[in-house]
């Protein structure tokens, strides 16, 4: 992947990379070279900064956005939903995969879908263990920019990336970093974006 980020002012956003989403239950076309293409593109940030094993490396935040549901979910197929049960809180399913796992920060991971009777795709949906929103940290941190990847294209990327757009911040999204549900509704949600002003590189 061609890097051409700024990190002044910036912030990486991490959506579901979770063991379900890559081979689990809801396991996404492209999911594993997402997760390779995320960890090549953080050590290469990481490279020249101090601070490499730390989460803000550097001054670029990173923050991961994590489904974090209740075994009876209102998603979930057995209690009415559209979707296998997935992300589970405590489970193998729910944990960020291995290799980016270490740039996590308990201050800047966000838990979206923890109430039974609600369906949340957007991370703005989601708090922190502090009950901080993602946008309040963003406002907090000063940032601008927003670097959006993660799992999967046509849903929760699509609705946070929009939605960090909808609040002000530039956003663009790293193509290489997705991982997704079904092959065109990939291709046509980068389109949607470009159309939306969000930058897709």
């Amino acid at each position: 992947m061609k890097r051409t980020i700024k990190t002044k002012d910036s912030a990486l956003v991490v959506t579901d990379m979770l063991y379900d989403f890559i081979d689990g239950t809801l396991a996404c076309a492209g999911a594993n070279e997402a997760v390779a293409a995320l960890k090549e593109y953080i050590e290469a940030i990481a490279a020249e900064s101090e601070n490499d094993e730390d989460a803000i490396l550097g001054g670029y935040p990173v923050l991961f956005i994590c489904d974090h549901h209740p075994a009876n979910h209102s998603s979930f197929k057995e209690f009415g939903g559209i979707w296998p049960t997935h992300c589970v809180a405590g489970t193998r399913g729910g944990e960020v995969h291995k290799a980016i796992e270490c740039y996590r920060d308990d201050v800047f991971t966000f838990y979206k879908g923890c109430d039974a009777s609600k369906e949340q795709y957007s991370g703005f949906e989601g708090v922190n263990e502090a009950g901080q929103s993602l946008e309040e940290v963003l406002s907090l941190l000063e940032i601008k920019t927003v670097y959006v990847t993660g799992i999967a294209t046509e849903y929760c990327v699509k609705n946070t990336a929009e939605d960090i757009k909808k609040a002000g911040y530039n956003v663009v999204v790293l193509k290489d970093c997705l991982g997704y549900v079904d092959a065109k509704g990939h291709e046509d949600t980068l389109k949607e974006f470009t159309s939306k002003g969000i930058e897709v590189i």
